[in-house]
């Protein structure tokens, strides 16, 4: 029997007490973080451009100035330290710039920032400044909060242009980071009957609930063809040790490293491959792509496992639900498009429909493409589905190199270091902790007690489309 598939959801039974019977252990999740550098420099975000030979004319004149006191010539308008070093501008600490701009406004004729364009490289124009959150998170673990506040967009194109209601806090103490009460963010993915049926003895009868259970509503997608074994390697020993999944092509599993039940093998309709003998059981396979015969296929050669089918966002999904179809996965692109409109409306679409034909509860929705930031993965929630696959942010804690635009899974060109593998779990770790922290917050705002009750729940978020509708609509000038 596979594991995942008995895995209770949470064990969370207390230690009993000595000579009353077996010991069971409280075990309460938690995904363990530590400080994980960079293993390479990350270019900074400014570039500090300095005319030395104004420098030293301004050094000599204010030495003129103030009677010889070279203390005072020598001190530098920077409270963050970027003309520290002993020989001051001359060789300023680019790193340490924040753009606060105090230097150029007080002499631009010498000091000049500007936007270093390397660092455009860390990402592509859908991630943006989104890399720099995803380094941190990578490296330490933990939630990104800044004393200046919230400094990014307000409302805009994407899921900038959904905002989560925090208005119905019931229990502001319920707080899943602090340990005051539980949140469970253990997400149950498979096929679900509607009913319960008995047998005239008692016994359940009917197709029983198949279902993996995955501690974090996240799962990691495949990376591009042409990333190297070790990232391979990576995702599929991280997330056997957060408990969720690494979906990887089906080639994979001749790595013996990359077999177990919290590999996905995803399978093109044309290469379905039986397993050899030995292997054990995958816990869910893929279908990239909807193929009723290869679909058929896969559950005689798999028939322990569970089958997700990989269609674009955006597909009709109750035809393929009458035709066995348990676990779906929704495809957008890197950007988060499929079919010229954005994975927000496509999901809640998909959603919608399952709800009108009676069967949401007995599917699970999977969605990836367009999830780069924490905030992300409660608001693709809210629309429908019951976990997101994450793609691109993995690539960036790794510090990859985007090559110009990521939008397609088979065009991206993406370069990754060099590392060792146990770097790259601690920095998939550190990201995974943060996003769930991320996540918990939002919970524990909206008193939820379960990640489970957030989906679909779109009463408790707000669509700036529809807001900028009730306000201006009537208005003349205004195009809703």
């Amino acid at each position: 029997m596979n594991p995942l598939l008995t895995t209770p959801r949470a064990r969370q039974v207390p230690e009993a007490a000595a000579g009353e019977g077996p010991a069971r252990l409280y075990r309460r999740y938690r995904i363990d973080t530590e400080l994980c550098p960079e293993i390479r420099p990350v270019p900074p975000r400014f570039r500090v451009r300095v005319r030395r030979d104004r420098l030293l004319a301004m050094v000599l004149r204010e030495l003129i100035q103030f009677r010889g006191a070279l203390r005072v010539a020598l001190s530098r308008p920077c409270v963050y330290g970027v003309f520290s070093r002993k020989v001051g501008g001359l060789a300023p600490r680019e790193e340490l710039c924040v753009g606060c701009l105090r230097c150029t406004v007080q002499h631009p004729e010498v000091v000049q920032i500007h936007r270093n364009p390397e660092r455009a490289r860390l990402g592509d124009a859908y991630l943006g400044s989104a890399v720099e959150t995803i380094l941190y998170e990578a490296r330490t673990g933990r939630v990104p909060v800044r004393g200046a506040g919230y400094r990014g967009r307000f409302g805009g194109e994407g899921w900038d242009g959904m905002w989560t209601d925090m208005s119905e806090i019931v229990r502001p103490t319920r707080d899943g980071i602090h340990g005051r009460e539980w949140i469970s963010t253990a997400v149950d993915l498979g096929a679900r009957p509607d009913h319960l049926a008995f047998a005239p003895d008692g016994t359940p009868a009917g197709e029983p609930p198949r279902v993996v259970t995955v501690q974090v509503p996240f799962v990691f997608d495949a990376p591009p063809p042409e990333a190297p074994a070790p990232v391979r390697h990576a995702l599929a020993e991280a997330a056997r040790a957060i408990e969720t999944l690494a979906f990887l092509p089906a080639g994979a599993r001749e790595d013996p490293a990359l077999r177990g039940a919290h590999v996905v093998a995803s399978f093109a309709a044309a290469a379905i491959v039986p397993p050899r003998a030995a292997d054990p059981p995958p816990a869910m396979v893929q279908l990239e792509g909807w193929d009723e015969g290869a679909f058929r296929r896969l559950g005689e050669i798999f028939p322990e496992s569970l089958i997700c089918v990989r269609v674009p966002s955006g597909t009709a999904l109750p035809p393929l639900f009458e035709a066995g179809v348990r676990v779906f996965f929704l495809e957008a692109d890197y950007h988060g498009r499929s079919g010229g409109r954005f994975a927000m409306e496509t999901i809640q679409e998909a959603h919608r429909s399952l709800v009108e034909a009676g069967v949401r509860e007995q599917v699970t929705l999977l969605g990836g493409g367009g999830i780069v930031m924490a905030e992300h993965v409660p608001k693709a929630i809210l629309c429908g589905l019951d976990a997101v696959a994450l793609d691109t942010a993995l690539w960036a804690a790794l510090q990859a190199r985007f090559e110009g635009p990521c939008r397609e899974r088979a065009q991206a060109r993406v370069r990754f270091p060099d590392f060792e593998p146990a770097w790259a779990v601690q920095r998939l770790k550190n990201l995974a902790a943060a996003w769930r922290d991320q996540l918990l917050e939002v919970l524990g705002a909206m008193g939820l007690r379960e990640v489970r009750r957030l989906r679909g729940e779109v009463g408790r978020c707000m669509f700036q489309r529809d807001l900028e509708r009730e306000a201006f609509a009537g208005i003349e000038g205004y195009e809703g």
